[in-house]
């Protein structure tokens, strides 16, 4: 499920050729996630990196990670 989440995230990432010739990427929706290098490949994996980071610490901290394509990470409270 993981895998498939982040999968999906990286399929909504836009990425921009800057002026200095560098490369600049972020998903939307996933604030803080952006990336920046030299080359489109060495953005996506940085991207990538960005983003498993971001939801281990979102899970960590239990913040309300975004829902995309009906894949959920958030904790579901326990029903006794």
């Amino acid at each position: 499920m993981l895998t498939k989440y982040i999968q999906t995230a990286m399929h909504q990432a836009t990425y921009e050729l800057l002026e200095d010739g560098t490369f600049y990427g972020e998903i939307t929706g996933f604030a803080g996630v952006y990336a920046n290098a030299e080359t489109l490949e060495a953005c996506r994996d940085l991207l990538q990196e960005v983003l498993e980071g971001w939801i281990v610490l979102g899970l960590r901290l239990q913040h309300q990670l975004p829902v995309i394509d009906q894949i959920d990470l958030n904790s579901q409270p326990e029903v006794a």
